[in-house]
């Protein structure tokens, strides 16, 4: 008795009777593909790196050199207090420039490519 995929209705190992036009070749091999990677990827290192590397300072600061972050500022507020607080800023700007860059540069990559993908596919031929 042959198996039997529950999924398309077809015996496992044979070909589909309506069988699929030849795959168009890959995305990764388009150089717009790879340009729209870079513009992603240089934004995300850099923003990744001054993010983690001021909270990496804040606990620094606040493990090695207490006398420092308790110096008071305002009333009760401390130095210490501050920068954990400027820790809220710091993300929020980090979203918001993210947030431009993707609109800006990654956003109008990503339409011209899915644009000239949609036109190079066949109709028909599934759906993104």
């Amino acid at each position: 008795m042959p198996e039997f995929s529950p999924w398309s209705g077809h015996a496992v190992g044979r070909p589909a009777r309506n069988a699929e036009p030849a795959p168009s070749p890959p995305i990764s091999g388009d150089p717009e593909f790879h340009a729209l990677r870079r513009a992603h990827r240089r934004f995300a290192a850099g923003a990744a790196v001054l993010s983690v590397g001021g909270f990496l300072l804040y606990v620094l600061l606040s493990s090695f050199a207490p006398a420092l972050m308790n110096q008071p500022l305002l009333g009760h507020l401390t130095l210490g207090l501050a920068l954990g607080l400027g820790q809220f800023a710091v993300l929020g700007v980090t979203a918001w420039c993210h947030v431009r860059h993707m609109r800006t540069r990654v956003d109008p990559l990503a339409r011209g490519l899915r644009s000239r993908l949609h036109q190079r596919r066949p109709r028909g031929s599934g759906t993104w």
